[in-house]
């Protein structure tokens, strides 16, 4: 799950992270008061959404006056952002941050994230803060300062200013605010099931200052059942309402470009029937993982989700039953069917448990349901589809 910038700043200055003083707005009037109340002569509006290129797309602006700031509001709020990370389409804006302008001489990038290979949650820190994290590991991977979490204790003091040190970039009272900036950051991280908890740029100003001007807090979706705090913030705004609606009705769906969609029980199966989808000249419309336990509720609403996709001429369901018996299933196509009614070829493959019982249940429900096909596997049910597809 993310959260946006501003409720970022929040939870860091909790745990003791200096942060700037800022308001967030939802209309260029509040922008305008915001710029009043906030008082300084210099202050920064900036979008709230979840992707990076902000500054580039024009959506954090530099305001000098209360008008300014009116003007630029009435800009994010409304044109669509576009940059390299929200695709050609944009993003629409809601919420805005106004804060005052801070005048930095140098930009330092603190994050933690989980490094898979060591099994461990890992600091990064670099003294070039401002850019691009992932273009900096790329090309000059020595300008990273790494250390590892550990698993029980967490970041030590010991480590915080040994990496402080390194980045050898502050006075001596500098680098350990530094120090204690990374060890509020680790303690957040791991209290609240962070997957990134990111700070850049972590600033030292003109006057002496260590301040956080901009945070990334991703979290854990398995673990915000122990965080109902972190779960009240969740935005769904900017989520595709298929896939808060597969959310919310316990399944795993992801949107694509494609026009075959795809109801699968098991994550990896899901992904093989995309790749053979595409082996055979189609194209998936969705990523959808049912889940090995899927019942008879959750089987229609897959259904109602698919379909509710307009690029969507066609489905292919390939379940094999385990748990999830195939009959069981079977069922389920079949109720579906007759109360979202499939207007579109629908090709089935069952396998595992019952699925002999299962492929008798619907050849007996084709006279009902005209446009159900049932495959003999994985390849026989992708060249149905595909070819059904491109006829439609």
């Amino acid at each position: 799950m993310k959260i946006h910038e501003y409720q970022a700043r929040d939870l860091l200055a909790k745990v003791g992270v200096p942060v700037p003083a800022a308001k967030v707005v939802n209309s260029a009037d509040e922008a305008e008061q915001a710029f009043r109340e906030n008082g300084a002569h210099v202050q920064v509006v900036k979008a709230q959404v979840f992707a990076g290129g902000r500054g580039k797309a024009g959506f954090v602006r530099l305001v000098k006056t209360p008008g300014e700031a009116r003007s630029a509001a009435e800009f994010m709020l409304t044109n669509r952002m576009v940059s390299v990370q929200t695709g050609p389409e944009g993003i629409a804006v809601k919420k805005l941050l106004v804060a005052s302008a801070v005048d930095i001489l140098k930009e330092i990038y603190v994050g933690i994230t989980v490094d898979r290979n060591i099994g461990k949650a890992v600091l990064m820190a670099s003294a070039e803060g401002g850019m691009e994290i992932e273009k900096i590991a790329a090309e000059r991977p020595d300008a990273i300062v790494k250390e590892p979490l550990h698993p029980f204790l967490g970041l030590q003091p010991f480590q915080a200013m040994k990496i402080a040190k390194q980045l050898d970039c502050c006075s001596p009272k500098q680098t350990q605010v530094v120090g204690r900036v990374m060890l509020a950051l680790a303690k957040l991280f791991l209290q609240y099931d962070c997957t990134i908890a990111e700070i850049n740029p972590l600033v030292v100003t003109a006057q002496g200052e260590v301040l956080v001007i901009d945070a990334k807090l991703n979290f854990d979706d398995n673990a915000l059942f122990r965080h109902p705090e972190i779960a009240a913030l969740a935005d769904d705004s900017e989520s595709s309402p298929l896939e808060v609606r597969a959310a919310k009705a316990g399944l795993n769906y992801v949107k694509l470009d494609g026009t075959i969609g795809c109801l699968v029980n098991g994550a990896g199966l899901a992904m093989a029937t995309m790749d053979v989808i595409k082996l055979y000249g189609g194209s998936p419309a969705n990523f959808l993982d049912v889940g090995g336990g899927v019942k008879s509720e959750g089987a229609i609403e897959a259904f109602r989700i698919i379909l509710s996709d307009q690029k969507v001429n066609g489905v292919l369901v390939n379940i094999f039953g385990g748990i999830a018996k195939c009959d069981l299933i079977a069922e389920a196509l079949i109720t579906a069917g007759k109360e979202v009614g499939f207007k579109v070829p629908v090709v089935v493959r069952l396998e595992g448990t019952n699925a002999d019982i299962a492929r008798k249940m619907l050849d007996e429900a084709k006279k009902q349901l005209p446009t159900l096909v049932t495959a003999s596997d994985l390849n026989d049910a992708a060249q149905k589809i595909v070819a059904a597809t491109k006829k439609a």
